[in-house]
């Protein structure tokens, strides 16, 4: 047992972080990512002798990951309900850092949670549509709409206003 719990760690320490930045991608939350990541690591670990390919944990712990935060989007849907007033959005900020990064974060994080996990597993993660479509369990053609769908709604809140010319 010693030599798998070190193997398991080194996996952690080597990939950690990218399985971090994916699990952000799906939940949009830096704290709800780490939640995502620690569960999916613990069903890893607690399957590791069973996982027979070591090469193909990425792929055990990102489907893990999907599957967890799909649980966890039925599991809130019976606790979040519509508010009557909308919420003051952010101003942005010109002078601070990556304001286009910042833009499509934002973006990504006002789409529903199905367009975001297809936009997710499509764009970074670089998955195909079957694949999407199975690790979803939903059709091809639910993906190519969903994700075309969001696709939309991404470029109408990243649509970069007019600057005034300088008048001389």
């Amino acid at each position: 047992m010693k030599l798998e719990s070190d193997e398991f760690r080194v996996y952690v320490e080597a990939r950690g972080p990218a399985l971090l930045r994916a699990a952000y991608r799906l939940t949009g939350h830096q704290a709800d990512a780490e939640d995502l990541l620690q569960s999916a690591l613990t069903k890893t670990y607690l399957a590791w002798d069973r996982i027979q390919d070591h090469a193909a944990l990425d792929g055990y712990v990102r489907r893990a990951m999907v599957n967890i935060n799909i649980s966890w989007w039925r599991r809130r849907k019976l606790e979040e309900y519509p508010a009557d007033e909308l919420p003051e959005s952010p101003s942005d900020d010109p002078g601070g850092g990556d304001l286009g990064h910042e833009r499509l974060e934002q973006a990504l994080d006002r789409l529903p949670d199905r367009m975001r996990t297809a936009i997710v597993l499509r764009y970074y993660e670089d998955m195909t549509e079957p694949e999407i479509a199975k690790t979803l369990g939903i059709s091809v053609g639910t993906v190519k709409s969903t994700v075309s769908r969001a696709m939309a709604k991404l470029r109408g809140d990243l649509v970069i206003p007019e600057q005034r010319q300088p008048t001389r």
